[in-house]
């Protein structure tokens, strides 16, 4: 089976949100709620306060617990692809699969009362295109594709961040170039 999932280059996003705004367009999203978020972090004290900005959605997990832990069974992978997705028609929008995964992701929608994720903009993939947060993104930040094939043309990229979980609890299918600034436990999030 064939792994996918994304590639961010945090060192080059400079946290305009296009990839969120479009995520949130492609899927219809009311106000407040999406499946790609864009949050920002301060590091450092005056005078070397820094910021950075990460842009998160499904990690597409070699072993998500979204999927262990889903009482029945809407959340699954994809033999094909390992993209993790949900059976519209098994969810009952208990939220476990929300409640269970330690990237937040995913979430629930509150005014159709079910759960939202990222499936990779699958329809968008099965017609050779890219997930919209991809093409979306000005800085080229993002890349969505074969795990191993991404792996290979980002060498140095790494599957850790200080403001993630550590990636061995659930092995996600996530590579990250990160800024020096990223690497520093020390973090505040903060809004624009």
């Amino acid at each position: 089976m064939t792994q996918i999932g994304f590639y961010f280059n945090q060192a080059a996003c400079i946290g305009c949100r296009s990839c969120q705004v479009a995520c949130c367009d492609r899927n219809n999203l009311a106000a407040g709620e999406t499946l790609r978020t864009v949050t920002s972090y301060e590091t450092g004290t005056y005078p070397e306060a820094t910021i950075y900005h990460f842009a998160a959605a499904c990690n597409h997990c070699a072993n998500p617990a979204c999927v262990a832990n889903c009482p029945t069974g809407a959340c699954q992978k994809d033999p094909d692809d390992g993209t993790v997705f949900r059976d519209a028609e098994v969810c009952i929008g208990c939220g476990t699969c929300a409640t269970a995964c330690p990237y937040g992701h995913p979430v629930m929608l509150e005014d159709l009362g079910i759960i939202g994720r990222c499936d990779g903009c699958k329809s968008f993939r099965d017609n050779g295109l890219n997930p919209v947060c991809v093409d979306a993104c000005v800085m080229r930040a993002l890349e969505f594709g074969d795990i191993e094939e991404l792996r290979s043309a980002h060498p140095d990229a790494v599957s850790d961040a200080a403001v993630l979980p550590d990636s061995s609890e659930t092995t996600p299918s996530l590579l990250l170039d990160l800024s020096a600034t990223a690497t520093d436990k020390d973090f505040r999030p903060f809004t624009i």
